[in-house]
């Protein structure tokens, strides 16, 4: 019986680690193994090569070293920015009812890691809310989020790049037009903060064109280590600590460093940052060739912009089929795909971020997602689009709907 053919097309839930990376890593697991804040000379060695990581990094986003806060990963490095700010500028969210609640500003599509510690802290009456719903394709309206703020808003966060559908947001414009709303209002809040997790691969990360406060970055969606991640924190921006204990990462992150998945983390960084132009040329050609062959199905669609997206990232629902029967289905074929964000993965509800585009919750249902990378091949991209008609066909023959394309 011949082996069954594996094909990886879930890149943006996690990536294989580069052998790059865990050759860069190895020493720290075994031969400097000492914790970094020690003073012996075992100590300073994991500590030095800290140091050195911190630099790399701060040179690929063009900023500096004590600027850089390591963290746990994409949800740490998110949660530590909206609980850093907001508990700065109002101490322990302690709101009264004697001044105004602070003001956040985000967007309907952001990841959960943003959107759950948000919606909680404006259930519990700390903060108010305003959240900034996409046009039909996935994207926001920089003008929409300048208008929104007002002079309590502390915050304004709003993804890089979208993990589900991978639409590129306008980033640096909102920047620019933050820059304007704080000159004229001659104020240095409200800070911004971008989740740039699954952009990390592919666009830039110069924090001086994006004008950013805060950028999330995770290791493991860029050839790196699970478990690892940063938040970029602009020199000026106030953050009060979130999780406190030894003091580590000058008091705004304590625990003791991860000292091999930090080395890792800036290898995988330098790594794709180098390759990005070539790789996203190569990925952006595989992602059109399967997008045309996933659509030449009846009543399909892409989900996000066509052109303002990913290079690794397509996301196409299909009316009439449930999504996870599909992807089991794929799976059985060897074909590793997903239905969304994999930190929802175990929720049957579809996809936040597909009912933000105005789909229906039945059509929403029937979305997958395939996101490619490295290992990618043309025979891959080929073999999905001939897996697909025959999946589709007999999930339609068993479904109890039947929708016509205004459920799009």
């Amino acid at each position: 019986m011949a082996p069954k053919r594996e094909i990886y097309m879930d890149h943006a839930a996690a990536t294989p680690m580069d052998s790059r990376v865990l050759k860069a890593m190895s020493p720290y697991f075994g031969k400097i193994s000492a914790n970094a804040s020690s003073l012996h000379s075992p100590g300073q060695a994991a500590y030095k090569a800290v140091v050195f990581a911190r630099k790399s990094i701060a040179a690929v986003l063009n900023g500096h070293p004590d600027e850089i806060v390591f963290t746990s990963g994409g949800t740490g490095s998110d949660n530590l920015a909206i609980r850093g700010v907001l508990e700065s500028a109002v101490p322990n969210l302690g709101w009264d009812g004697s001044t105004s609640k602070p003001h956040v500003i985000t967007t309907a599509i952001e990841h959960h890691a943003v959107l759950e510690p948000l919606a909680h802290l404006q259930k519990i009456g700390a903060i108010q809310l305003t959240i900034i719903q996409p046009d039909k394709k996935g994207l926001i309206s920089a003008d929409e989020v300048i208008k929104a703020i007002n002079p309590n808003t502390v915050l304004i966060s709003v993804m890089y790049a979208n993990n589900e559908i991978g639409t590129i947001q306008p980033i640096a414009e909102i920047g620019k037009g933050l820059l304007k709303w704080r000159k004229a209002n001659n104020s240095v809040l409200p800070y911004f903060h971008s989740d740039a997790c699954q952009a990390a691969g592919y666009l830039d990360l110069n924090i001086e064109k994006l004008h950013v406060d805060l950028m999330t970055l995770n290791a493991g969606k860029i050839y790196g280590p699970k478990g690892v991640g940063l938040l970029f924190v602009r020199r000026g921006v106030r953050l009060s600590p979130v999780v406190r204990g030894g003091g580590q990462e000058r008091g705004i992150r304590s625990g003791t460093e991860n000292v091999p998945g930090i080395v890792g983390m800036a290898k995988a960084l330098e790594l794709v940052q180098k390759d990005k132009e070539k790789e996203s040329k190569r990925l952006g050609l595989l992602r059109d060739r399967l997008i045309d062959g996933l659509l030449r199905l009846p009543k399909s669609r892409l989900n996000g912009d066509a052109d303002k997206r990913l290079p690794n990232n397509v996301n196409i629902s299909f009316l009439d089929i449930e999504g996870e029967a599909a992807m089991l289905y794929l799976d059985a074929k060897g074909i590793a795909c997903s239905t969304g964000s994999a930190c929802a993965s175990s929720s049957l509800d579809p996809s936040h971020v597909i009912l933000a585009l105005g789909m229906s919750y039945e059509a929403a249902h029937g979305s997958l997602r395939f996101t490619l990378g490295k290992s990618t091949t043309k025979a891959d991209v080929d073999y999905v689009i001939g897996a697909m008609p025959a999946i589709v066909e007999m999930l339609r023959k068993i479904s109890p709907v039947t929708l016509d394309m205004k459920s799009f």
